[in-house]
């Protein structure tokens, strides 16, 4: 058991904010075992939802903590997300994708007001082809996205919305209130 008193404040409270908005019912949210390499103090969260044709997505996201901060962070604190989701064919050859698979990041942080600096990451798109045993009757496609970016302070509650936004959008789910036809809603 972890002496709470060891733990610095900052890193609590912005464990508290992250975890405190729930996910919608489409989203499986649970803790992870964090990296232990990238900072003294870190707290991670998976998430996982499958959209309408199947398109799943997973993702985590990583809470670091330095209390003597990091240069390249412009902080103490940096959260890193990594999401993966399938891809149809028609996107999967398409120039745009990439900018498509970062303006879901980026949007998710602006419509939830999650303030931030010093953002940066990737998108990868990739095809696969199974044979023999792995065999798959048409190609795979996915979308990987990293980035990192760093928060102003420990309240980091709308960064939590824009993750779960982020893998919303990721699998194509609608936004909340809207019925796409034929999907049924998770009982």
């Amino acid at each position: 058991m972890t002496d709470m008193s060891a733990i610095p404040l900052v890193f609590r409270d912005a464990v508290a904010a992250l975890t405190s908005p729930s996910p919608r019912g489409e989203i499986e949210l649970d803790e992870l075992r964090p990296p232990k390499r990238l900072a003294p103090w870190t707290y991670a969260l998976g998430a996982e939802t499958c959209g309408p044709g199947g398109t799943e997505a997973t993702a985590r996201l990583v809470l670091l903590h330095d209390p003597s901060g990091q240069p390249e962070w412009e902080g103490v604190l940096r959260l890193v997300v990594y999401l993966r989701a399938d891809l149809p064919r028609d996107l999967a050859h398409d120039g745009a994708t990439s900018e498509l698979g970062w303006s879901w990041l980026t949007g998710a942080l602006r419509s939830c007001h999650a303030p931030y600096t010093a953002l940066g990451g990737t998108v990868t798109l990739s095809s696969s082809t199974g044979f023999g045993r792995l065999a798959t009757p048409e190609p795979e496609h996915e979308l990987e996205l990293r980035a990192s970016w760093t928060p102003p302070d420990e309240e980091l509650s709308a960064h939590a919305r824009a993750f779960h936004e982020l893998v919303s959008s990721a699998a194509g789910l609608p936004p909340v209130g809207v019925r796409m036809p034929g999907h049924r809603p998770p009982s």
